[in-house]
């Protein structure tokens, strides 16, 4: 029974990745009108499911056993884990603060390690060395491609060419491969525990979980590609490109290591690079920049304590360090109340043709 509701709550899991992060990838291409929106949840699907299948591997397996040891992953230990990543995204969608499923997977997997002191250290500075540098490598990236399409000579040989149908299909295809890379680092998110706990094998967590994440993205992604693909800010196709590719690029680089990155943290940053580029410092407002480290912290935090708690009260029956993580629980919940206040970070803006 225990191993039974462990895959429904990852499968689950996977559905709302798939929902709420891959139909994202798509999102400037619809917003563009290039593609309408069965279209673009198709294709992404499709790609994400891909991603998953044949890139998935290296993350899958750091999340089963890279972080903490697989022995640590006993079924109930791992059902506990998924369910307080979930819960910790279902808290989040309740107080509106967009969180990093990655990182909230591996909040989970950190809070197991600590009530058995079974962590790789090494390897969770490593991940959290990427955490920080991926997020700044896209915002100078987008930075560096702006001003080459500043470029006059690229400009006249744009026009000359008519490159507006070129841009279109390009864009189209940035989206594709960031929902392809999604499906690389963000399966793992799911069913890595249940890897780790030796309930399914890797090629099984791959196929399921890919084959979950797109059926996320089919059939429940529709609000957040509308979101995603009509919001105000405007930007021209061969920016769209920058940052679909920008983030889709780093997303697989890091993918190839093994390592969960957050893929809605490095779009927004590639976003407000472009920014910068077009508009100088004016862009980088501290609202947006103290929200993106506050999610950045809270993610994992959040599901830490979850985490860490859940097992020791349901299998350690240990009380004591439930006391002392209640007040970081209140810290967090009041940190994410603040949070509600601000403007929510945009993650994929309205594109313009001309």
């Amino acid at each position: 029974m225990l191993t039974i509701l462990a895959i429904t709550i990852g499968l689950f899991f996977a559905l709302n990745i798939g929902a709420s992060g891959a139909a994202a990838s798509m999102g400037i291409s619809y917003g563009s009108g290039v593609v309408n929106k069965r279209l673009a949840l198709f294709l992404c699907g499709i790609a994400v499911f891909l991603g998953a299948y044949f890139g998935g591997g290296e993350v899958v397996k750091t999340i089963g056993n890279g972080i903490v040891p697989s022995s640590t992953f006993t079924v109930p230990i791992a059902l506990i884990v998924l369910a307080s990543a979930a819960l910790s995204l279902f808290l989040a969608n309740i107080f509106g603060i967009p969180l990093s499923t990655s990182e909230v997977a591996v909040g989970s997997v950190v809070g197991a390690g600590i009530v058995y002191q079974s962590i790789f250290l090494s390897n969770l500075v490593w991940i959290m060395f990427f955490w920080l540098l991926t997020p700044i490598a896209a915002f100078v990236i987008a930075i560096l491609a702006c001003y080459l399409l500043k470029d006059k000579r690229l400009k006249r040989w744009m026009e000359e060419r008519k490159s507006v149908p070129f841009l279109a299909a390009l864009v189209v295809i940035m989206g594709l491969f960031e929902a392809f890379s999604a499906g690389m680092n963000n399966v793992a998110n799911a069913v890595g525990p249940l890897v780790g706990a030796k309930i399914l094998s890797t090629e099984n967590g791959i196929f399921w979980g890919g084959l979950f994440v797109a059926i996320g993205a089919l059939l429940l992604g529709q609000r957040v590609l509308e979101t995603n693909g009509k919001k105000i800010t405007a930007l021209r196709l061969e920016e769209g490109c920058v940052i679909s590719g920008t983030g889709a690029s780093i997303v697989t680089v890091a993918s190839l290591f093994g390592v969960p990155v957050p893929l809605t943290q490095i779009t927004t940053s590639s976003i407000i690079g472009i920014g910068f580029a077009k508009h100088g410092r004016a862009v980088l407002k501290k609202d947006i920049v103290v929200q993106m480290l506050t999610v950045w912290i809270v993610s994992p935090v959040l599901s830490m304590v979850l985490s860490y708690t859940l097992i020791n009260l349901i299998i350690e029956h240990n009380f004591y360090p439930i006391i002392a993580m209640g007040g970081v629980l209140i810290s967090v919940f009041g940190v994410l109340s603040l949070m509600k206040r601000r403007t929510s970070i945009t993650v994929a803006p309205k594109v313009v043709k001309e």
